[in-house]
């Protein structure tokens, strides 16, 4: 039920970190994969660890800040048989709400929110046509908590939340699943800052159950089950990899 065999996963902001992890994932299971980032270069590292798994990895660069670069990759999503989408690519940016730029506020939702939207809608289409297919969206804590110093992230990954249950309600009857991840607090640049902050860090690690910051291989399980036939009857989910974070 977890075999990817023969797929083609397309995995946004797979360069490094939370993107990294899951583009492996789904490697593992059998997927070829188009990894998605700003940076992307062909030999990029991801690149030689899909391949030394036997699969295939296309490179594409686009700048989810630049509309016309996401409306170009999106269109070509359209023409291609996509299995699963993987929207994982972000930004974030911190300051206090009262003193929040407005353009790094509006950098933050077109990345992490409205750029989201335009691929699923492309890469959806093909899947609706064919009747299959799989959507993953990257949430966060903050689709549940606001945070502090970051009022666009919040915004923005509230908003996934609201996106993934208002496309699983039109999509779910044609057979495409969408679902959401919210990862917890995981050691990545995202989260260099609050990791080198001492009494910010001693203040997360206190309330996790688990005792650590997470992994970008803690979300391996979650995606491919989401990306895979286990979950044809999961449709609208935001699910917590946390280590127990909104539990305590």
């Amino acid at each position: 039920m977890f075999d990817l065999t023969g797929q083609v996963a397309v995995v946004t902001g797979a360069r490094r970190g939370i993107g990294m992890g899951m583009a492996l994932a789904l490697a593992e299971a059998g997927a070829d994969i188009i990894g998605v980032s700003a940076q992307m270069q062909a030999g990029d590292d991801i690149q030689v660890q899909v391949e030394a798994l036997g699969r295939r990895f296309e490179a594409v660069a686009c700048d989810f800040t630049d509309r016309a670069a996401v409306t170009a990759l999106a269109e070509r999503l359209r023409g291609e048989k996509i299995d699963v989408l993987v929207n994982n690519a972000g930004t974030i940016k911190r300051a206090p709400a009262a003193e929040h730029p407005m353009e790094w506020f509006d950098e933050v939702i077109e990345v992490n929110l409205t750029s989201q939207f335009a691929l699923a809608q492309a890469a959806g289409a093909g899947m609706l046509a064919r009747g299959r297919g799989k959507i993953i969206f990257t949430a966060s804590l903050l689709t549940f908590q606001g945070g502090i110093n970051v009022p666009g992230y919040a915004a923005a990954k509230s908003g996934i939340g609201g996106l993934t249950k208002a496309l699983a309600n039109e999509w779910a009857a044609g057979g495409v699943n969408v679902n959401a991840i919210a990862p917890g607090y995981i050691a990545t640049d995202n989260t260099q800052a609050l990791r080198e902050d001492e009494e910010r860090s001693a203040a997360i690690l206190g309330r996790i159950p688990s005792g650590r910051w997470g992994r970008p291989d803690d979300l391996a399980g979650a995606t491919v089950f989401l990306a895979s036939r286990a979950s044809d009857y999961v449709d609208g989910i935001v699910l917590p990899v946390d280590g127990g974070w909104l539990g305590r």
